[in-house]
């Protein structure tokens, strides 16, 4: 920033002239450079902007070539006019005072003789110093901008980057006037955002509003919310942001929306603890399309199931079209949500609902929609939606994603484990899918219908819970190998029908005395005892970890 008139008459090396203002404007006004001159015509020689020092010899002429001479330095737009008095001018003539409050120029009496070769230095010092220092800034905003932009930095980072180089707040929209990223400083999230689209829209295009995208595609502006004074830096960030946001998008315009990257970064600053007040989070969610008003929230985890797919790109699109059949049930559910595109091609969902509603009834008309939507899409085979728990705060709803994600990876694999099961095929899988819960495909799953699948899934993985299935069953999957028998599923339905022999005979379509001769073969294998609750508890675990270790390998 450039050195005023009072800045420099404030100098010590100035102080020791004994300055005093006889007259004239505003001592704001910015010098641009120190002029030492005597020459009644210097005005020819100077830009603007100048403090012009003299002894005063143009100002012995009388009072017209007095007046001339400080017409001609107001109109060449000098800064100011120092005069040192002494033997050629004792004392200011009384014109000089009068003309320059006419002219509103600056006109300072120096009292005591001043090496002007010293101000000089002083104040050049400073201004050179000044430029060095907007040279050295505008260098870090480009390469700060720049290295941004090679590693495609996040809408947020780029905005949070800006925010941080002028040390105020920061709203990036889109044409809409929906906020998709925001820093705030000096002042809360929810106060920016209160009644921000009706703010937004009044105001002006200015310094402090950039447009981003290109010229004709135009598709959202950079607003700096501050009530400093403007200054060439915050329009030098602002405008630099604008370009890195512009490409980031162009890079980016094959993948997700802005708006969904915004809702992906909203959650993702909720369950990682970036977003700690309930006001803020309702805010930018409100500000994102989310109903906040009478509503509590629901977490949603959607699993799929797909065909593996080795091409990146392919499995990017198929990502993208996940999300895009989400949005697009809930649109035909006519429900709002925040939403973000995990890992693979799961979806976090934080949906919703009016207190007014009934709940269950509000989940099957959603989760119906999403998941006919996302089956449509290219090599989904199977989709579940788990459901966490109903909360007023959205804050502890994101937290509870995890939990909504982990019963829609079991439910996943629990209707797998009945669809690719032996047990489903054949006559007899008509009425083995029809019974109890876990045979059912449903809209939605909540905790209580996994259950123990649900506890194994957890710690499937475990080299103990690994050792203790293959402990349980392996004698009999050796059994099966070596003789090419299916004993291992009759183990499987006789445990589903709770020992009920008769109903597994049916089931197989066997006789009974064939029935017993298989139940006495597995308990010789295993060495263990079919009536024993605690053996039948042990081999249907081990069966569970089975399945579920299979189902994940699948997936």
């Amino acid at each position: 920033m450039l050195l005023s008139v009072a800045d420099v008459l404030a100098m010590p090396v100035v102080r020791a002239g004994e300055p005093q203002v006889v007259g004239g404007g505003s001592l704001d006004r910015p010098v641009r450079w120190v002029h030492v001159s005597d020459l009644p015509d210097v005005a020819e020689l100077l830009v603007g902007g100048e403090l012009m020092l003299t002894t005063g010899l143009a100002l012995t002429g009388g009072d017209e070539s007095t007046i001339a001479y400080l017409r001609s330095l107001a109109a060449a737009g000098v800064a100011g006019l120092a005069v040192e008095l002494g033997e050629a001018v004792p004392e200011l003539p009384r014109v000089v005072s009068e003309m320059a409050d006419v002219l509103e120029l600056p006109v300072i009496a120096l009292h005591r003789v001043t090496r002007f070769v010293e101000i000089t230095e002083a104040v050049h010092r400073v201004i050179v110093a000044d430029q060095y220092a907007e040279l050295e800034f505008a260098r870090t905003v480009h390469e700060t901008f720049t290295e941004l932009s090679v590693r495609r930095a996040s809408l947020a980072e780029i905005v949070k980057t800006a925010a941080g180089m002028l040390d105020s707040s920061v709203v990036l929209e889109d044409l809409a006037h929906r906020v998709l990223a925001l820093t705030a400083r000096h002042i809360t999230t929810s106060a920016i955002l209160e009644n921000w689209e009706t703010t937004s829209r009044l105001l002006p295009d200015g310094w402090d509003v950039v447009a981003v995208g290109p010229h004709t595609q135009r598709w959202g502006r950079l607003i700096l919310r501050s009530s400093r004074v403007p200054t060439p830096r915050a329009r030098m960030v602002l405008e630099r942001a604008a370009q890195t946001l512009t490409l980031h998008r162009m890079i980016d315009k094959d993948r997700f929306g802005l708006h969904r990257q915004a809702q992906t970064g909203l959650i993702d600053d909720m369950v990682n603890g970036r977003v700690l007040d309930e006001r803020d989070a309702q805010a930018r969610a409100a500000a994102l399309g989310l109903l906040t008003r009478r509503v509590n929230y629901v977490p949603l985890g959607i699993a799929v199931a797909a065909l593996a797919e080795t091409d990146q790109v392919a499995r990017q699109r198929r990502s993208a079209g996940v999300l895009d059949a989400v949005t697009h049930g809930l649109g035909l559910a006519k429900a709002t949500a925040l939403t973000a595109a995990e890992h693979g091609d799961r979806v976090s969902m934080v949906l919703a609902v009016g207190r007014s509603a009934d709940l269950d009834e509000t989940l099957r008309t959603v989760c119906t929609a999403i998941s006919a939507e996302v089956r449509r899409v290219d090599g989904v085979h199977r989709v579940v939606i788990g459901v966490g728990a109903e909360a007023d705060s959205l804050l502890d709803t994101a937290r509870e994603l995890a939990h909504a994600a982990h019963v829609g990876e079991v439910a996943l694999s629990l209707e797998s484990s009945v669809s690719d099961s032996p047990r489903s095929r054949g006559p007899a899988s008509r009425s083995a899918t029809a019974s109890g819960p876990a045979a059912r495909a449903r809209p939605f799953y909540r905790s209580g219908d996994i259950r123990l699948r649900g506890l194994l899934s957890l710690i499937r993985n475990e080299p103990g819970v690994q050792s203790f299935a293959e402990t349980e069953l392996s004698a009999l999957l050796r059994y099966d190998i070596r003789h090419a028998a299916d004993l291992t599923r009759t183990l499987r339905q006789f445990l589903d029908v709770a020992g009920n022999k008769t109903e597994l005979a049916k089931r197989l379509n066997i006789s009974r005395p064939t029935l017993y001769d298989r139940l006495a073969r597995i308990e010789r294998i295993l060495d263990v005892d079919l009536e024993d609750g605690e053996s039948r508890t042990s081999l249907h675990t081990a069966l569970l970890i089975r399945d579920l270790s299979a189902d994940s390998d699948r997936l």
